[in-house]
C-alpha cells in the first residue's frame, strides 16, 4: 500500500489531508506530527504541479480538492494557490515543500514536524 492510515478510517484520512492541504496552501507553515507531515508532502506537491498548468481544468481539479475557505482579504486557497503559489515555482520541477523535525509533543511524545512551502 503505497499510503499511511494513520489511524483513521479512509474517509477520514481524505478529509484530514484535505483540511491540512487547504491550511498550508493559506497559511504557508503549520505543525503537525511528523508522518501527517510526510504523508502532506505528497498530496500538496500534486497540488502544485496541477496548478502550474494554469487551465481551467486544473482550476477545477484542485477546487474539488481543497476546501472552501476564505481569508481575511477575501481569497480562497483556489485563488492563492493558482495567483500566488504556483507562479512561485513556475521554474522548479519539484519538492515545494519543507518538512522539518521538531521535537516530540509533550502529551504523548508524538514525533513533531514543521511542514512549509519553500
Amino acid at each position: 500500500m503505497w499510503n499511511r492510515r494513520l489511524g483513521r478510517t479512509a474517509d477520514h484520512r481524505v478529509a484530514l489531508l484535505r483540511n491540512m492541504a487547504t491550511d498550508l496552501i493559506l497559511k504557508g507553515k503549520i505543525e503537525t506530527t511528523e508522518m501527517k507531515a510526510k504523508e502532506l508532502r505528497s498530496v500538496v506537491d500534486h497540488l502544485i504541479t496541477i496548478a502550474k498548468k494554469g487551465d481551467l481544468a486544473a482550476r477545477r481539479q484542485c477546487a474539488s480538492y481543497l476546501r472552501n475557505v476564505t481569508t481575511k482579504d477575501g481569497k480562497n486557497a483556489v485563488q492563492v494557490l493558482f495567483d500566488e503559489v504556483a507562479p512561485k515555482y513556475k521554474d522548479r520541477n519539484g519538492g515545494y515543500t519543507r518538512v522539518i523535525k521538531t521535537g516530540v509533543r509533550r502529551g504523548d511524545a508524538a514525533p513533531m514536524a514543521t511542514i512549509e512551502l519553500v
